[in-house]
């Protein structure tokens, strides 16, 4: 059986970009992540809320973005995972954020969603790529007869971390540890690969 590993992006290779851009505004309301808040439509209106009310822009954004960098190992760990197995990143970031990042790791697959934005390059909504998108494309592998291992670290990558043959949790907040104690938690990369490794059977 083929194997293919799908990891989620912010707080495995990335640092989580909402945080960095609370702390460059000094908006704390900014620092609401997918690790605290389930419901991903709820904070994504939530968020473009206070961007609109402080006139936070796209390219605000992406300028903190441009100076951020993969977190540490994480290029090394990626390209050693990928000699093992096939492996793609499956995030609810934004094309619009993302790009930066993956071209950092080596340009891997990468599925993730769409912004919409106005004539003032004001984040106005935005589009998945489909409904319960996580869960799908495990789904979707599976169905193809490959064997996945789901990778993450938030309430938006259960869908995905569930559905998989193998789910790993990997730095994850203790409230997420607390709702799902059944999923192996690793807390770096070393350990991480050795989980893969096991989940692939080598």
């Amino acid at each position: 059986m083929m194997n293919m590993v799908c990891f989620d992006m912010e707080g495995v290779f990335t640092p989580e970009i909402w945080i960095n851009v609370a702390r460059k505004t000094g908006i704390d309301a900014l620092k609401i992540t997918t690790r605290d808040e389930p419901d991903y439509d709820k904070l994504m209106k939530y968020r473009i809320g206070i961007l609109e009310e402080h006139g936070i822009t796209l390219a605000y954004i992406q300028e903190v973005i441009a100076s951020l960098d993969l977190l540490e190992g994480a290029r090394d760990f990626f390209d050693r995972v990928r000699k093992l197995s096939q492996a793609i990143v499956v995030t609810d970031s934004f094309v619009e954020f993302a790009m930066p990042f993956i071209r950092k790791l080596g340009d891997p697959l990468v599925l993730c969603h769409h912004l919409l934005v106005d004539e003032r390059n004001m984040i106005t909504g935005y589009r998945l790529r489909q409904p319960d998108p996580k869960r799908k494309v495990v789904e979707a592998f599976q169905f193809l007869k490959y064997q996945v291992i789901g990778i993450g670290d938030s309430y938006n990558d259960m869908g995905m971390i569930q559905q998989a043959d193998k789910g790993i949790l990997f730095r994850p907040p203790d409230n997420v540890i607390r709702d799902y104690p059944q999923f192996p938690v690793c807390s770096n990369y070393a350990e991480l690969e050795a989980q893969i490794r096991s989940g692939l059977n080598l």
